[in-house]
């Protein structure tokens, strides 16, 4: 992505440098709710600058804008642009920041700005004229947003002001634990391929999983609107975000869609067959409420318990596949193994039924919210179809938990060549001119009749050995030497404990300690 330019000699990126600068006007106010306080800015100074470079052009009446009226908003419409009456425009608002009204200033200009696109209706927020924000604090964000450079043409507002969204919204749900690692969306993205079609996510969050989506047809030169987005959240705040996440991005979100319900109760896109399914559901969710769904038409493969809601996830993402749609999705590594109330079952159904393409096991610290152990599952509802090789018969296993780097004592994420290893390894064994070789301790390609000799067990581990170093373990060597280590160690520790009793008996007795014996 083209760096904004910045008169700073310092090498840090311009996001970060935005991002500490407002975190030090946060005071008192908390993470969660100043992320829309600053969000919303940067959305706002977006569709701004967006406008107002057309509304330049359609001053000037220039070639095919000859005749145009800038205040038209039928203008704007035509060239996929957000109209922005008066009092919303950036160059309004900064002119005001100084002002002890700023906050309503903001907030009825989220409220014009929604009147005036009805895509945006009930999307913006309007949280600037609250007690708890000080104009003063609120006049420097707006500085703050509105002196980011764009001295290059090929770098405005579009790309920049979009990665600095990306990037804030980012360190928002870190600093809430809310969050799928960047890194791992980047994985199931270039596993799954996403170049055409419908990609679907019904538990969507602030929509990443798009944004990654977009990114990687872009990054392979196809065309954006090849793909369409599917897309439902059921917490109103986050699907918010989502809205102008993607709309930072020039996403088209129409069928991103909210009920307070959720996916399972209130299915937004009942009829919908996707091509892809990308999604990270809950952990274990336990309050899903199954018990009102144990009739439901989704669970061709058995009814999932009340308690846990992962193989409700995965026969909800087969459900909106299409005959020859593919999922990847992550889930807690337990759904690889758990036998409770019929997931067994589930899970042997979906491997006889020759779902179940590729499973890989993720390293711990990747998620910051949790310490749960997880794991990435792909589907495939054809794996005898001509895009790929036949392959209905196997099931890839991939074990990732050596893999990846610590970025500080709690996080772990995947480098270019993490992601790179493992999604090409997968790519060498499903496509027809793929390299693939089992290599111990990571890959392994495995019959289903292997599956069925480990009881349909999916853990990788069970599947790809140890690794050559591992598998030359001598264990009666190891025995041997940490037993003499052992042994050593105890001898000392006696050793010293004796010299310490004879010197405090030696204290107690007033006796002068002749050996001058020392601990």
């Amino acid at each position: 992505m083209a760096k904004a330019k910045n008169n700073n000699n310092t090498k840090e990126p311009i996001e970060k440098q935005l991002w500490k600068a407002a975190d030090k006007l946060r005071k008192n106010i908390d993470a969660a709710e100043y992320k829309h306080i600053v969000l919303g800015l940067i959305f706002l100074k977006y569709i701004s600058d967006a406008f107002e470079e057309l509304y330049d052009k359609l001053k000037k009446g220039e070639g095919e804008y000859a005749g145009a009226d800038p205040e038209d908003k039928d203008e704007y419409q035509a060239e996929n642009v957000f109209f922005v009456p008066e009092i919303a425009r950036w160059s309004y608002l900064q002119s005001r920041a100084k002002l002890s009204n700023i906050g309503e200033a903001v907030d009825n200009a989220m409220d014009a700005i929604e009147k005036d696109n009805p895509s945006l209706r009930d999307v913006l927020p309007k949280v600037y004229a609250r007690g708890n924000l000080d104009p003063t604090n609120l006049g420097g964000l707006i500085d703050l947003v509105g002196n980011i450079a764009f001295s290059d043409a090929k770098i405005r507002s579009a790309d920049v002001l979009g990665h600095v969204f990306e990037y804030f919204l980012g360190e928002f749900t870190l600093a809430e634990g809310k969050y799928t690692p960047r890194s791992v969306v980047e994985l199931l993205v270039e596993m799954l391929e996403p170049h055409k079609g419908r990609v679907f996510d019904p538990c969507c969050g602030s929509g990443g999983m798009f944004v990654q989506s977009e990114k990687f047809v872009a990054s392979h030169q196809g065309r954006m609107n090849d793909i369409s987005i599917y897309g439902q959240e059921s917490n109103q705040t986050t699907w918010r975000l989502a809205k102008m996440n993607l709309a930072i991005r020039g996403i088209d979100s129409s069928q991103v869609k909210w009920n307070n319900e959720g996916s399972f109760l209130n299915d937004s896109h009942k009829d919908l067959k996707a091509d892809y399914v990308i999604a990270t559901p809950p952990f274990n969710d336990s309050d899903w409420s199954g018990d009102l769904l144990r009739k439901d038409g989704r669970w061709k493969y058995g009814t999932p318990p009340t308690g846990n809601a992962n193989y409700a996830w995965i026969q909800h993402f087969i459900y909106h596949l299409s005959p020859s749609g593919q999922a990847g999705f992550v889930l807690a590594k337990g759904a690889l193994t758990s036998k409770t109330s019929g997931e067994g079952d589930i899970r042997k159904g979906l491997i006889e039924g020759r779902l179940v393409d590729c499973i890989v096991n993720l390293p711990p610290k990747l998620f910051l919210n949790t310490q749960i152990p997880a794991s990435l599952w792909f589907l495939s509802r054809n794996k005898a179809n001509g895009k790929f090789r036949y392959r209905v018969d196997e099931i890839l296993f991939i074990d990732a938990r050596n893999m990846g780097h610590l970025i500080n004592r709690r996080t772990r994420e995947f480098s270019e060549k993490d992601i790179a290893a493992i999604s090409g390894t997968y790519h060498n064994w499903r496509n027809p001119d793929g390299d693939y070789k089992d290599g111990k301790g990571f890959c392994n390609s495995a019959s289903i009749e292997r599956v069925r000799e480990l009881d349909y067990v999916l853990t990788p581990g069970r599947y790809v050995g140890l690794a050559d170093e591992e598998d030359d373990f001598d264990f009666n060597e190891r025995f041997g030497k940490l037993k003499a280590e052992l042994e050593g160690q105890l001898k000392e520790e006696s050793r010293l404990n004796v010299l310490i009793l004879e010197n405090l008996r030696r204290v107690k007795v007033g006796e002068p300690d002749k050996q001058n014996q020392k601990v």
